[in-house]
């Protein structure tokens, strides 16, 4: 198995965790409060702006150019993503403007940079490789047909097209990473911090 398998197999728990998550369960439904949603939205935006950032650091470590390219390609995925977040916000009315990022939205918002602009690029990639098998594997699970006017989110997410990007990242990861306790703490970090980006969507 590769090291990008065996670091998901082994955070299978958390990403049990985040699809039992009522969060994620309303967005599968459909019954998921809309004003809920538009926070998540406005702090997704936040944090995936974080994220490009995080893979420009990675890119500016990058040592090959099939690896520049790559991250390229990343980045530009991450625009198409934002893509989504500004015509929900058009639509929805959500404003976009000055968001104040939630606790959790800044914890995860700011290991992924420190990690990114402190420590090798193999670490910096089991960082960031969680946040999009964790939405691939999400959209997959769920039932666009029943996700109602969250249809769009789940087909987003289910699409290949992004299943495509989240191998590349793993890729990517099972080339420059070695298999170090560093790389599998960074790993299930940002598994533990995307449940409680889910929790925090969420009024107390």
């Amino acid at each position: 198995m590769t090291l990008s398998g065996r670091l998901w197999s082994a955070n299978a728990d958390l990403a049990a965790d985040a699809l039992a998550h009522p969060f994620i369960r309303g967005l599968g439904n459909g019954s998921l409060n809309r004003e809920i949603f538009a926070g998540y939205v406005a702090q997704d935006a936040f944090f995936l702006e974080a994220f490009a950032r995080a893979y420009a650091l990675a890119l500016a470590r990058s040592s090959d150019t099939p690896t520049l390219i790559a991250l390229a390609g990343l980045i530009a995925g991450v625009a198409d993503e934002l893509g989504l977040h500004n015509s929900y916000a058009a639509r929805w009315g959500i404003d976009m403007a000055g968001v104040e990022p939630s606790p959790a939205t800044l914890a995860y918002t700011d290991f992924l940079l420190a990690t990114a602009a402190t420590h090798a690029l193999g670490v910096t990639l089991a960082a960031m490789t969680p946040c999009m098998r964790l939405y691939a594997w999400l959209g997959s699970s769920l039932d666009a047909g029943a996700a109602g006017q969250y249809a769009e989110w789940v087909e987003t997410y289910a699409d290949a097209g992004f299943g495509s990007l989240a191998s590349a990242l793993e890729g990517l990861l099972d080339q420059h990473a070695d298999d170090s306790p560093a790389v599998s703490e960074a790993y299930r970090r940002a598994m533990r911090l995307e449940v409680q980006f889910f929790e925090s969507a969420l009024p107390l």
